[in-house]
């Protein structure tokens, strides 16, 4: 969940840092006063697209930040974080979103710099903003399967992973029958242009590891002197008049001439005598390999011309030389393949069939729970729609699919099936997609129906409500408010609202005012005390001055949703 959130000069925003708890927090305040823009706020931390405009005037940049906690080490954002080498610790993670004055935008995650499409991937797995102004993602036609899926993750991703295995292979069979068997000019060419670059590699007579043993030799030959010179020192300090080694064998008879009568003189005696042999092996060792160095200046000048010729091929072919052999090996498949085409394309025809089949079941088998899963889905949105006083609503999963066996029908990523949610608020009108749905009341009962329902699915740790309760009254006003309360006993939720009945249902009260000071306007937010509540309630009541009347309306509105989230936990 969103814990802290620091705002600084940020459209009328001055600088704020707010806590957020777990479950349902409201923010409430007169039109202007800033609540849009902190949602605004929390938008961009999640990746959205920014301007100039949102930075504050007079000042140089615009700073958000954001601390989440999780509360599963199975989050899906841990996935995101290990593919782009990004660290978590004790499931925290803090997303930064700098904008300049200059139309510049820094993201950070966790401290590292990141792109705006990285924070973005971050910001989809935490933060899920619902407003009345923008299409959501619960409407996209084209999210929908992936919210079935969801609904029945147990069941079909097992089906959806192994169908996916085999539909991969199909596509590379697929691709790779299409490449040989389209456009004759193009394979002419490829087949011209493996030939010249197989008798390249071939003419070069390359050997395995042969760079590395020439960069070694070469790297011995041109510092032959300092090698050669550093042999004949350490001899000589050895073995020379500096005679190291005869002060070693004195040293070794002095300990062994009175090791009878010492046993720790004895011990130490033992272990010079082996010193002593083991360096005089090193001491012939380095006269025998020094004996055996040659200065060759034409064989560096071959080794010189090798490697020249080595790394043209390695700016070709591959980095190194077994790069460039295993490349050659691939050339030579290639070119057998071209070369015998037809006997190829009738074999990939018959893997082709057979991988298809395969697919195919699967992709029926993954339909058959598709389908079972949007029954299921179907009784539970029909529930909620029930709970939000559009009982007479109806809604479908509409599945566009070919289940045909016997003919290659054409399979997709989402293996037969492209479908889409369909609903009608009345009875016999015609089934419609969500976003045609005309009525801004019925879409914000739809949409939360939508989220009740998978707000435990996405694992989204924010869900944020931006005025979805407008054009809504009476017991509509107080089914909405309970269907959020009950989101936010799976998700944080925060809601910005103009309702008392939703403001009622809230764990956390906070109210947005405008401030003025030195002739600049600033937004403060401060959490309200339960006195400060039935007041802000009263004021929501009346929409005006607040009165006896009102406040006792409030406090009644309070244990009645006092009461109500009891029954709902």
């Amino acid at each position: 969940m969103l814990t802290e959130l620091s705002i600084q000069d940020f459209a009328i925003i001055d600088k704020i840092s707010i806590t957020f708890n777990e479950g349902l927090t409201v923010m409430t305040g007169e039109t202007g006063a800033g609540k849009s823009i902190i949602i605004d706020a929390v938008q961009l931390l999640a990746g959205g697209r920014g301007s100039v405009e949102y930075v504050r005037h007079g000042t140089k940049k615009a700073e958000i930040e954001g601390l989440f906690i999780l509360d599963s080490d199975t989050h899906h954002i841990y996935e995101t974080a290990k593919h782009y080498g990004i660290d978590i610790q004790d499931g925290m993670v803090v997303l930064h979103r700098t904008m300049t004055s200059g139309g510049k935008s820094i993201c950070r995650v966790n401290g590292k710099l990141v792109t705006l499409a990285i924070l973005k991937e971050f910001g989809k797995h935490l933060i899920d903003i619902h407003s009345q102004h923008e299409t959501q993602s619960l409407l996209d036609a084209d999210n929908h399967i992936q919210l079935l899926d969801l609904y029945d993750e147990k069941q079909i991703t097992k089906a959806k992973n192994e169908y996916m295995r085999l539909f991969e292979k199909l596509s590379r069979l697929q691709k790779r029958h299409k490449e040989l068997s389209e456009n004759e000019q193009e394979i002419s060419q490829r087949f011209d242009l493996l030939k010249f670059q197989k008798n390249e590699i071939e003419q070069a007579n390359l050997v395995p590891d042969e760079d590395e043993h020439l960069e070694e030799e070469r790297s011995q030959l041109a510092n032959f002197e300092r090698i050669y010179s550093g042999l004949q020192d350490a001899y000589n300090a050895l073995y020379g008049e500096q005679k190291g080694l005869d002060w070693l064998n004195m040293a070794n008879h002095a300990l062994q001439n009175n090791s009878d009568y010492d046993t720790f003189i004895a011990e130490k005696a033992e272990e010079m005598s082996n010193h002593y042999f083991l360096i005089e092996e090193l001491m012939y060792a380095l006269r025998n390999y020094t004996e055996t160095l040659q200065y060759d200046p034409q064989r560096l000048n071959e080794i010189e011309s090798r490697l020249n010729e080595i790394s043209r091929l390695k700016k070709k072919y591959g980095a190194t030389v077994n790069d460039i052999l295993e490349y050659l090996g691939k050339i030579e498949e290639e070119l057998e393949e071209i070369t015998n085409k037809d006997s190829h394309l009738s074999k990939l025809e018959q893997q082709i069939d057979e991988m298809y089949h395969d697919a195919f079941l699967e992709a029926k088998q993954l339909h058959d729970l598709r389908k079972k899963a949007a029954q299921s889905l179907s009784e539970d949105i029909h529930k909620e729609l029930k709970d939000l006083y559009l009982e007479k609503a109806s809604f479908s999963v509409s599945f566009d699919s070919k289940e045909k066996a016997g003919e290659h029908i054409k399979l997709h990523r989402n293996g037969l099936d492209s479908i889409h949610f369909q609903i009608s608020t009345n009875p016999g009108e015609p089934l419609k997609q969500l976003h045609k749905i005309a009525s801004g009341g019925e879409l914000s009962r739809i949409m939360l129906a939508l989220k009740r329902i998978f707000a435990k699915h996405q694992g989204i740790t924010s869900v944020i409500f931006d005025e979805v309760d407008t054009g809504v009254s009476g017991r509509i006003a107080q089914a909405i408010a309970e269907k959020i309360q009950q989101i936010s006993s799976q998700s944080q939720v925060l809601c910005i609202t103009h309702l008392p009945q939703v403001a009622a249902m809230s764990d956390t009260h906070k109210r947005i005012q405008k401030h003025e000071k030195n002739n600049r306007t600033s937004t403060i937010v401060e959490e309200l005390s339960k006195d400060e509540k039935i007041n802000e309630l009263g004021r929501m009541i009346t929409g005006s001055t607040l009165t006896d009347t009102a406040k006792n309306h409030a406090t009644e509105l309070l244990e009645s949703a006092s009461k109500s989230k009891k029954h709902i936990g």
